[in-house]
């Protein structure tokens, strides 16, 4: 007596029928590569995510400065203007902040805008913002 390989109540399963739909048998491993590919992309771009604001807050001057010092400082540089502030909190159906109204900057417009302010270097929002708060002590012993 021979034995079938395939008994007779088994059914024959095609292989077509485990992958998803749009994938032929032949694409199947190049699929499957793609798709780990895809998932350690997006899980380099979450880590790179949660990273980024922490590092620039340390690279501007976070433990001296707040948040909001850091902003109105960035402000401050951008627009060339040290009377700007970030308003916190921000009006939830404010207009967004923007440049409208404010003509201090020093950039060249044109197709594609040359910004005219200096680059920020580590810490430097610290040594603008003392510079900013002795001047201002300065001026007010020298008007008393």
């Amino acid at each position: 007596m021979t034995t079938s390989p395939n008994p007779a109540g088994a059914e024959e399963k095609d292989p077509a029928e485990d992958l998803p739909p749009g994938t032929t048998p032949y694409y199947a491993r190049m699929h499957t590569w793609i798709k780990r590919a895809v998932l350690v992309c997006l899980i380099a771009l979450v880590i790179e995510g949660a990273f980024t604001l922490p590092f620039m807050a340390v690279w501007y001057g976070f433990p001296t400065l707040s948040l909001t010092q850091i902003c109105s400082e960035l402000m401050k540089v951008r627009y060339s203007d040290d009377t700007l502030e970030c308003q916190v909190p921000y009006p939830p159906l404010g207009p967004p902040e923007g440049a409208e109204g404010k003509d201090t900057a020093r950039d060249e417009w044109g197709i594609q805008p040359v910004p005219k302010y200096d680059r920020i270097g580590f810490r430097e929002l610290v040594r603008n913002y003392e510079e900013r708060q002795a001047r201002q002590a300065a001026r007010e012993q020298h008007q008393q």
